[in-house]
């Protein structure tokens, strides 16, 4: 008798009800459906907050900035010399591993040719061109 009430306790109250085995099924593929429609959701709601986010990113302008990279000298593996616009002033900065350090603030700014600025593009258009070349001998 003992061993039959602990088994009786062990059981859910679920399993112990009768119910057809069609209906378990069906409430089973109700449940699964629900399951995959609510994690499809929130994939798409991932992918969708993705797109928005690049798009509010594009939208930004960035020429606004205040402080812009004028020219860059690499002196050594780690050491490099920076001339940074501020405003109105350039400023020649020291960098190294462990510091930033002003060199000289410039009484006259330096003029930098519009040709050698576009001469060197940035990074990103650098990579597509060269993914585009990979594509074209590929062909």
């Amino acid at each position: 008798m003992s061993r039959l009430l602990a088994i009786l306790l062990l059981l859910p109250l679920s399993a112990l009800a009768e119910q057809p085995a069609a209906a378990t099924n069906a409430s089973m593929a109700s449940q699964l459906t629900q399951m995959v429609l609510g994690l499809l959701l929130v994939l798409g709601l991932i992918f969708f907050l993705a797109w928005l986010l690049r798009r509010v990113q594009r939208a930004t302008p960035r020429g606004g900035q205040v402080i812009e990279l004028v020219g860059a000298k690499v002196l050594g593996p780690r050491e490099r010399l920076v001339l940074v616009q501020v405003g109105n002033e350039q400023i020649l900065l020291g960098l190294t591993p462990g510091r930033i350090t002003p060199l000289h603030v410039m009484a006259q700014p330096v003029e930098v040719p519009a040709a050698a600025q576009q001469a060197t593009p940035e990074f990103a258009q650098r990579l597509m061109e060269l993914l585009g070349k990979d594509q074209k001998d590929k062909k």
